[in-house]
């Protein structure tokens, strides 16, 4: 009975607001990752309706990439100065993904699928900077716990997305069910605004003319932030070669069906549904280094092993074990990243963070295409887990957030 009264006191001293928030972003979080984690699974049929190489799918998860990265900053610091109306920017989140897919679907070329590609990464740009800066300021106490809870909604859909978008992808044509997809975007996006009605009336508008901007390149300026703007750097172009030739080389070389390939992109991310709150946990109390090195050392080893596993039970293992990091690290280097921001530019540099990360990553798929032409599909995931283990290095100098336990 006492640990039972223990965690109903911990649910009324976080308060009704502060909970709805958390569920509603929390749920919306699924939903943008239907829409995020279709186009992995839908990937190889585009290549295949289209007729394209390595590069030119590399290209596309590079326009994705790219957009995201160039948009996180400048929809941040509107997420900042307008935070009234994050509800209406994170539903349009949702209208922008379900209209790249539409696109990508009634008009099935790669002039199209580039530019869907970059629609899509426009969805996540409006999305993550204002709900993680909404939690961030919500939960100054909890931040990695509060993100954490947040990235069980994105493996929750990760998880089901393959498996869904597999089922749909054998029993249509995949041009129909990426223009369908336009519905339920609009449908998802209307509950997520209907549901933070009122929760963002009290916020303050913020003018970027003086202090607000003065703070962003402040912080643009600041070692620390740098620093893990490259270790983030770095693990992101593991995940991103990755989850770019994974699906191809399960599809392709393996000779899965869609529904097949689903299987194992929903491994990839089941097991951060359990991982992601107690390594949130575990890093808002011992602190964000202790959590992220071992992580980024484990993850390269596995990525590594994706290369040699073989096909069935053992690559299961293997890509289960890659899901207890794949999502979850990014919620830590995110709740790092704002450690070190001020608390008026939260969205700003989550976005920032993005803009620097991206420098470096999205040019990567397009990099690897060529390396996998030239040796092969395997190398792609000795590159990734060469990316992790120098990410491991570069974590080893920076004075990160200690923990609540020190």
């Amino acid at each position: 009975m006492g640990k039972i009264e223990r965690f109903f006191g911990a649910v009324r001293e976080v308060g009704a607001e502060r909970l709805r928030l958390l569920g509603v972003l929390t749920g919306g979080h699924v939903f943008i990752h239907w829409f995020q984690q279709f186009y992995p699974v839908v990937l190889p049929s585009i290549k295949a309706g289209l007729g394209l190489n390595d590069v030119q799918v590399g290209a596309l998860n590079s326009a994705r990439q790219f957009t995201q990265g160039t948009l996180d900053l400048p929809l941040g610091m509107l997420s900042d100065a307008m935070a009234h109306h994050r509800g209406l920017i994170l539903a349009s989140a949702l209208a922008s993904m379900g209209a790249a897919y539409f696109l990508m679907g009634v008009s099935p070329t790669f002039f199209y699928a580039l530019l869907g590609s970059g629609l899509v990464g426009l969805g996540t740009a409006l999305w993550h900077p204002a709900a993680s800066a909404s939690l961030s300021n919500s939960f100054p106490e909890r931040r990695a716990t509060a993100l954490a809870v947040h990235g069980m909604g994105a493996t929750i859909g990760d998880t089901l997305t393959p498996l869904g978008a597999g089922l749909l992808l054998v029993a249509f044509h995949w041009e129909s069910v990426l223009a369908l997809q336009l519905l339920p975007a609009l449908i998802f996006g209307y509950l997520v605004w209907h549901g933070l009605a009122g929760v963002f009336a009290e916020s303050k508008p913020q003018s970027w003319r003086v202090t607000g901007l003065r703070e962003v390149i402040d912080l643009a300026k600041n070692r620390l932030f740098l620093g893990i703007c490259l270790a983030t750097a770095l693990l992101q172009m593991g995940r991103l070669t990755v989850i770019t030739f994974l699906p191809i080389y399960v599809q392709e070389d393996l000779g899965y069906s869609p529904f097949g390939l689903g299987v194992y992109i929903a491994l990839l991310h089941a097991m951060g549904t359990v991982s992601q709150p107690i390594m949130g946990h575990l890093s808002d109390h011992w602190g964000r280094k202790a959590v992220l090195f071992p992580s980024f050392v484990t993850l390269g080893i596995l990525f590594f092993l994706l290369a040699v596993a073989a096909p069935g039970l053992q690559l299961g293992i293997v890509v289960s074990a890659i899901g207890l990091f794949f999502y979850t690290l990014i919620n830590i280097t995110s709740a790092a990243v704002m450690d070190v921001a001020g608390p008026n530019i939260q969205a700003s540099s989550f976005g920032l963070s993005s803009l620097v990360t991206q420098i470096v990553v999205f040019p990567t798929p397009v990099a690897a295409g060529y390396l996998v032409t030239a040796y092969g599909m395997t190398s792609a995931f000795l590159l990734s887990g060469g990316f992790l283990l120098v990410g491991a290095l570069v974590l080893i100098p920076l004075n990160l957030y200690r923990g609540a336990a020190k």
